[in-house]
């Protein structure tokens, strides 16, 4: 069984027991968290989509640690006119394990 769920404004394919990484939460590490706009849950035999959201179907997940994702270079450059600029960013992400998909 699967499910395609909505977490932070980004849509998840998730499984249970499939850990998986979302932008960080305001959650504290160890709490349980819900996710209730389930967009679409799979089964061996059926399909349900919603519209927009599959009525009385949540997601329920652990959060496990937050972290940082790895270094993503910008650079700008303008050939000619002596202009370059070098940028970092490490993007914040919360790991969750998904414990349980309710239909």
């Amino acid at each position: 069984m699967f499910a395609i769920v909505k977490i932070a404004g980004f849509q998840f394919k998730v499984e249970k027991g499939r850990k998986v990484f979302v932008h960080r939460l305001p959650h504290e590490e160890g709490a349980d968290v819900t996710f209730d706009e389930v967009l679409m849950i799979a089964d061996a035999t059926n399909v349900t989509v919603g519209t927009p959201v599959v009525a009385g179907a949540t997601v329920k997940a652990k959060v496990l640690r937050h972290l940082k994702d790895d270094k993503k270079i910008v650079f700008k450059k303008k050939r000619r006119k002596g202009y370059k600029v070098k940028k970092g960013h490490r993007q914040p992400l919360t790991q969750i394990q998904i414990e349980a998909i309710t239909a």
